[in-house]
């Protein structure tokens, strides 16, 4: 093993061991206290980072009509709901049980369920907990997620998340769309992050601003005639959310690029509508507009 190599490899596991000590603790504890620790201790640094600003230059794009002191809160609670939503990755078991989600549109949600289709969601309240009810109903998920730079980390965590996932928890790569592509054509549901950044996507309006967004979603609905929803998980409680859930009408017109487009847009108007309700439980640190 070459030297660089090597180091890296060290690294991996000094960052690895680390990682496993933090969930060690968070799984320890009592949900409701760990989820209250770690939003506190993200509240605490994060501010003092860079990425901090990042997001308060957002919070200003979105909301110019709103005070300085108020995007400080914003940005602050922001990083509060991140600690939480961190702690919750050790927990997600806690979920499946009954009181901790309260789905505001059961009645639309089930029949989804029973059809299959595609639903998109923003990185809001605790987005990992999306697929739960669906899952529940009978929807046989699947979903694309960003792998970690650490392998150690990333097969820890890939541990943690893929039994909400019962259809596949895939890595993104150039032969995901094709993997999702294949498991809504046999039934099941695909369910996406659909507010960051594709930089091949198509640029549909977000808060006002173009915004490049991924046509995927959209594409698959219109090609294979599926359902296409979106869904949200807002904070409403200690660790307990209500689930937001709505269908996007998809256009099936002679121009089909024409028809992903607006049904990519109206994705994005119904996450930016949930994110004005909740804006300090929305992601403002990345890099959603380039």
């Amino acid at each position: 093993m070459a030297g660089p190599n090597i180091r890296k490899h060290i690294q991996n596991r000094i960052e690895y061991a680390a990682f496993r000590a933090v969930a060690a603790l968070l799984r320890l504890m009592p949900l409701e206290t760990a989820a209250r620790l770690s939003g506190a201790g993200w509240r605490l640094i994060a501010p003092r980072l860079r990425r901090h600003a990042r997001a308060l230059e957002h919070l200003r794009l979105a909301f110019p009509e709103k005070t300085e002191a108020e995007r400080e809160t914003i940005a602050r609670a922001m990083w509060d709901n991140l600690g939480r939503t961190f702690a919750e990755a050790f927990h997600l078991a806690s979920f499946t049980q009954p009181g901790r989600i309260r789905v505001e549109n059961a009645a639309a949600l089930a029949a989804f369920a029973k059809r299959g289709g595609v639903i998109c969601a923003p990185h809001l309240g605790n987005w990992e907990l999306n697929v739960i009810e669906a899952a529940r109903l009978g929807a046989n998920t699947a979903g694309v997620y960003q792998k970690i730079k650490n392998p150690l980390v990333d097969a820890y965590v890939l541990s943690l998340r893929q039994p909400l996932y019962p259809g596949g928890l895939v890595a993104k790569t150039p032969a995901a769309p094709r993997q999702m592509l294949r498991h809504a054509r046999a039934g099941g549901t695909v369910v996406q992050l659909a507010d960051l950044r594709d930089a091949r996507g198509l640029c549909v309006p977000f808060f006002g601003r173009p915004a490049p967004s991924s046509p995927f979603p959209a594409m698959i609905a219109r090609r294979l005639g599926k359902p296409l929803a979106v869904s949200c998980l807002m904070r409403e409680g200690e660790a307990r959310f209500v689930m937001k859930f709505e269908e996007i009408p998809v256009p099936a017109t002679a121009d089909s690029d024409a028809d992903i487009e607006a049904a990519t847009a109206l994705i994005q108007a119904a996450l930016e509508r949930f994110v004005r309700e909740k804006p300090e439980q929305w992601m403002w640190a990345h890099r959603r507009w380039g």
